[in-house]
């Protein structure tokens, strides 16, 4: 497993295709097993996806809950659907890590990009409330997963945080 070294990149926004909720640290998962329903919705409605799915982390308080979607972008809005919604992230300055290898190494992997935006006195988009942490934009972004690829050593993650403007 292996982490490139975080670089800054200016990011458009995005819409996306959702579904979420509240999860426990060891219940992520549970949101991630939901993007083939995200996929059926898009397509159903006429769309395709124009880029890689992704998860992203609207509330963490690793001690209690995450508020967490699974997300596929879109080009254009879904029509009303009871289960899967849609939004836009925003867009703006992200710190962006590469994660070459298994998921079990992106704990670390954020980690690591945390440590290094601090040391380059880097400031996040994000605001303390009662729930949590709350994040205007911070993703995981699986490029290659077990979807595509069956080798978990080639799994390509690209995580974004977006800064504080």
């Amino acid at each position: 497993m292996t982490t490139e070294q975080p670089t800054i990149e200016n990011r458009e926004p995005q819409l996306y295709a959702f579904v979420g909720g509240a999860v426990t640290m060891d219940q992520v998962s549970a949101i991630a097993d939901r993007f083939p329903e995200v996929f059926d919705a898009v397509l159903r409605h006429g769309l395709e996806p124009t880029g890689a799915p992704f998860l992203r982390y609207r509330v963490i308080d690793m001690d209690r809950e995450l508020h967490i979607e699974a997300c596929v972008p879109i080009a254009t809005p879904l029509p009303e659907d009871d289960a899967v919604s849609t939004d836009t992230l925003p867009g703006g300055r992200y710190a962006v890590a590469t994660h070459r290898g298994h998921f079990d190494g992106l704990m670390d992997a954020t980690a690591r990009l945390l440590d290094w935006a601090s040391g380059q006195d880097l400031r996040w988009d994000s605001t303390s409330s009662d729930d949590g942490e709350e994040w205007a934009g911070r993703v995981e972004i699986f490029e290659t997963g077990p979807a595509t690829e069956p080798d978990p050593a080639q799994w390509v993650t690209v995580l974004g945080f977006k800064l504080a403007d």
